[in-house]
């Protein structure tokens, strides 16, 4: 069950760290948190509350277990390579799994906005699948092609965000992206 402690943010302050990209951006960090091999209900809490969570943060291990589920099923809207695909696999975890669009605000401790799990005391692992789903789905709808992607690198199972436009993003960090490059180029200099 979660718990939502009073809080009187700006709406600037409270826009930012609940926009579509902020919880893209929680989505993609749990579910690459989610992926380790036991994540611990503290890590768990500590990236919820790096990504904006106010309330009170009490994850048992059967939350984190739930949590890690939805992950899964999350981490194939980031395999997608295409928009059809990726808007399918949304398509059938809304149909599946998740309540209606509602407005809440917490019983007024929070600014008003949306939520797609069945209650404002949801278990974890549904709210995190509905506040996902929800996100993505917008990101879809905004720019019209996969959210994200899986890093390229053979050493990483990270997801990411697709952001911006220009050339399609293939790692998910700069680190990623120099470790293969300068592999590559080893490998180039081995071969010659």
């Amino acid at each position: 069950m979660r718990y939502i402690r009073p809080v009187t943010p700006s709406s600037t302050e409270w826009s930012t760290r609940h926009s579509v990209q902020a919880v893209a951006r929680r989505t993609a960090a749990l579910v690459n948190a989610l992926s380790d091999e036991e994540p611990t209900p503290g890590v768990i809490a500590e990236l919820l509350r790096e990504h904006g969570e106010v309330g009170s943060v009490d994850l048992s291990p059967s939350d984190v277990a739930e949590m890690r589920a939805a992950a899964v099923l999350l981490r194939e809207v980031f395999a997608a390579a295409h928009v059809d695909v990726a808007a399918s696999l949304l398509n059938r975890l809304l149909r599946q799994s998740l309540g209606t669009v509602r407005l809440t605000s917490h019983g007024g401790l929070t600014p008003w906005h949306p939520h797609l799990d069945s209650d404002d005391d949801a278990p974890w692992g549904e709210w995190f699948l509905a506040s996902s789903c929800m996100a993505l789905m917008v990101l879809i709808w905004d720019h019209q092609r996969p959210p994200g992607g899986l890093c390229a690198s053979s050493s990483c199972r990270n997801v990411y965000l697709t952001q911006g436009s220009g050339l399609p993003r293939r790692y998910c960090s700069r680190r990623c992206a120099t470790r293969e490059r300068v592999a590559s180029h080893r490998r180039s200099r081995a071969a010659r």
